[in-house]
């Protein structure tokens, strides 16, 4: 077995470290084509672990999941140019079947808008009943100029959730709920503290009237959108001509919402928590929370006794976990450990046979615990809850102490400099955003909301026009 390499430090280069500690760790190679990815099984885990969370509020909220075509005919796109938009330089096409031309283009999904509203259309005529509230778990493609494994891939998989609604507040409440889940979702799972707000005009997609965000910030200081939902008005519905037929047997345009999250929380989740020795995984999440590494059991056969007796015990106690009992050196499998993440290792020896003791490690710290084995279900249930909560504790201290409020344009280049996350009043037009990103690299990321846990003034002056304005918005160098 190939000896893990050396993990490039955070500090020397924080983009090889990541791709570094992602491939080292067994999540992901390098697909054939720019941008896409093999997701490796440790990988994919964690990607099934999100779905199931997910999936069980998707249920709690009687939203049904369904399954569209990846492929969107021509006059679906000349339909709602104007929507898509944001998406028309990654739009693949399909233009040839073998050696026959098609007479119109097709194109790959880059997203589910136009087919939902086509769905609807046909659901309403036949039924008449709203709202309907739907979720399909896909892949979309988009051609990215730059990309990166997890974060900005060409091919990714995703959930998507689309309602239609009668009601305009009815619509925009369940995007606001959906944001709130997402938020509630990073905060108490992947142990990533969030800020939640509104995209700005320019940030916001198209299609929409109003975008909610949740944005994360990585080690490095820079943003991540982590999940977004959409209130999409009637944009969609209009050009689709869809209708239902209200109390008074009245046709009206109903509203929609769309909503959804990414494998990019897996790169999150990686830059948020993990060190120069590799992966540290939430123990909520973690494909594996517990490593069972045996020293010395092909010759001692009493470890491989106590190893299988604790691995009993774990799985009473829903506790996963996985058991080394190759023949490597021990210090190549606490590295081999390290790399790959798992919240807590149990090391086991003839010593630990003898006492019957757990030697047990916490990944993130490093710290030490030796008690009796009739203690192992008790103790690593009180540790692993301990790892989320100072997993989740670091990374809200870290996004506190660099997010900073400003006053004026020369406060504000000053922290986008030193790697802030910047708060200002702010009430200037979309060119100013983008003056802003060409001079200083930084984007809006969210309006505020008033209940931020951010102690924000009433008032402020705008930092450019220095008009008094109420509006604050949140600006990062982003992913």
């Amino acid at each position: 077995m190939k000896k893990p390499e050396k993990i490039t430090s955070r500090t020397a280069d924080f983009a090889k470290w990541y791709v570094d500690v992602i491939t080292q760790a067994d999540l992901m190679n390098y697909g054939p084509i720019k941008g896409t990815i093999y997701f490796k099984p440790l990988g994919y885990k964690i990607w099934e672990n999100i779905v199931k969370i997910v999936n069980a509020y998707f249920v709690k909220q009687k939203i049904e999941n369904v399954y569209f075509p990846l492929l969107i005919p021509q006059d679906f796109i000349e339909k709602e140019k104007k929507h898509i938009e944001g998406f028309a330089p990654e739009l693949l096409t399909i233009t040839k079947v073998g050696d026959k031309n098609l007479v119109e283009n097709i194109y790959i999904r880059p997203t589910s808008e136009l087919l939902f509203a086509d769905y609807f259309k046909a659901e309403i005529a036949k039924n008449n009943i709203l709202p309907i509230k739907l979720n399909q778990w896909s892949q979309v493609l988009r051609w990215e100029k730059t990309t990166n494994p997890f974060l900005r891939n060409t091919e990714f998989l995703w959930q998507e959730g689309h309602t239609i609604h009668a009601s305009k507040v009815e619509a925009d409440q369940f995007a606001k709920k959906i944001a709130r889940f997402y938020k509630y979702f990073l905060e108490n799972y992947l142990a990533i503290p969030v800020i939640s707000g509104q995209k700005t005009e320019r940030e916001k997609f198209a299609g929409a009237v109003n975008t909610y965000t949740v944005e994360a910030m990585m080690q490095n200081f820079r943003a991540l959108q982590s999940a977004t939902a959409h209130f999409l008005g009637q944009n969609f519905a209009k050009n689709f001509e869809i209708f239902y037929k209200n109390k008074e047997n009245k046709s009206q345009i109903p509203f929609q919402t769309s909503w959804g999250l990414s494998t990019r929380l897996i790169g999150a989740i990686v830059m948020v928590h993990s060190d120069d020795n590799g992966l540290i995984f939430p123990p909520k999440i973690a494909p594996i929370q517990v490593d069972i590494l045996e020293f010395f059991s092909k010759k001692n056969q009493e470890v491989k006794i106590f190893s299988k007796r604790i691995a009993k015990i774990l799985k009473n106690a829903k506790i996963s976990y996985k058991i080394d009992d190759t023949d490597q050196q021990i210090g190549y499998k606490i590295n081999n450990s390290e790399v790959h993440g798992a919240p807590i290792r149990i090391e086991i020896g003839p010593n630990e046979v003898k006492n019957n003791q757990i030697c047990l490690v916490r990944r993130d710290n490093h710290q030490k615990f030796f008690f009796n084995i009739d203690l192992l279900k008790e103790k690593c249930r009180k540790i692993l809850e301990q790892i989320q909560a100072d997993l989740f504790k670091k990374a809200k201290i870290r996004l506190l102490e660099n997010t900073v409020f400003v006053n004026s344009i020369n406060e504000f280049e000053h922290a986008v400099k030193n790697n802030k996350f910047v708060i200002a009043p702010f009430s200037e037009s979309p060119e100013r955003e983008q003056e802003i990103q060409e001079k200083t690299g930084a984007t809006a990321r969210c309006i505020l909301p008033k209940n931020s846990f951010f102690a924000l003034p009433q008032t402020g002056n705008s930092i450019f026009s220095g008009e008094k304005t109420n509006k604050f918005v949140l600006f990062a160098k982003s992913y």
